[in-house]
């Protein structure tokens, strides 16, 4: 794909928060965003059928709520997309990032300069970082090897991190045709942009442990492991 230059004084940059039931951390992190330096022209919090006060905590802080009912993290990233592409002026560059205070607004910086200098695809990598004690469960630990070392051996590209944080030009996400509805999101992302020929950056960024909120259960971790491990290989076998 060729790269096409971005002023970085007129980058529009536009973030996607998918959540669900994080009433206790969305708030600061959507104000986190805006003291980090660069402009932001939408914080878009996409709400997956929370139970809590998410929506409302989001919208106090400044962020913009869209609803999606249908569970799922692909499905809310998904509906973020949807709502970025209804926008008369689109975005240059859209960051994803979770809404449970694990991710490090501070970290942004460094990426959007990746992104200028050229990358169409900047995944913020905690194990080139620094993740906070506490912060990366063991399953997390070995599903992100698992992972990475699966990628290598059937795509050959040298991922050192399949986490939430990440940049992307808008108009390479267009082409990525993304669909995964579920855990497979990230990873599907990770995968077609080898496959078409991205440019790919890892920028160490940190990691800090979860603020209280809708946490995985080992069976629900295990699931979302083998969802991504599927994900891996099943489009290695498309054209």
């Amino acid at each position: 794909m060729a790269v096409h230059t971005l002023e970085k004084s007129r980058l529009i940059l536009d973030v996607l928060i998918p959540a669900l039931n994080e009433e206790a951390a969305v708030g600061a992190v959507v104000s986190s965003l805006k003291s980090f330096g660069h402009p932001i022209r939408h914080v878009v919090v996409i709400d997956n059928g929370s139970t809590d006060h998410t929506a409302e905590a989001a919208q106090k802080a400044g962020a913009l709520v869209v609803k999606e009912s249908a569970r799922g993290y692909g499905a809310a990233c998904l509906r973020g997309m949807a709502f970025l592409a209804k926008q008369e002026v689109r975005p240059d560059v859209v960051a994803f990032l979770d809404a449970d205070g694990s991710d490090d607004a501070q970290d942004l910086p460094r990426m959007i300069d990746a992104v200028v200098g050229g990358a169409d695809l900047v995944v913020g990598s905690r194990t080139l970082g620094v993740a906070a004690p506490r912060s990366l469960s063991t399953a997390q630990r070995v599903g992100n090897a698992v992972a990475t070392t699966l990628i290598r051996a059937v795509y050959g590209q040298n991922y050192t991190d399949v986490g939430p944080f990440r940049l992307v030009r808008y108009p390479a996400l267009l082409a990525l045709g993304m669909t995964d509805e579920d855990h497979g999101f990230m990873i599907e992302m990770q995968v077609k942009a080898v496959r078409r020929g991205l440019r790919i950056v890892e920028v160490p960024v940190h990691y800090h442990p979860r603020v209280a909120g809708e946490s995985k259960n080992v069976k629900g971790s295990m699931a979302a492991g083998r969802k991504m491990l599927f994900t891996i290989l099943r489009h290695s076998t498309q054209r």
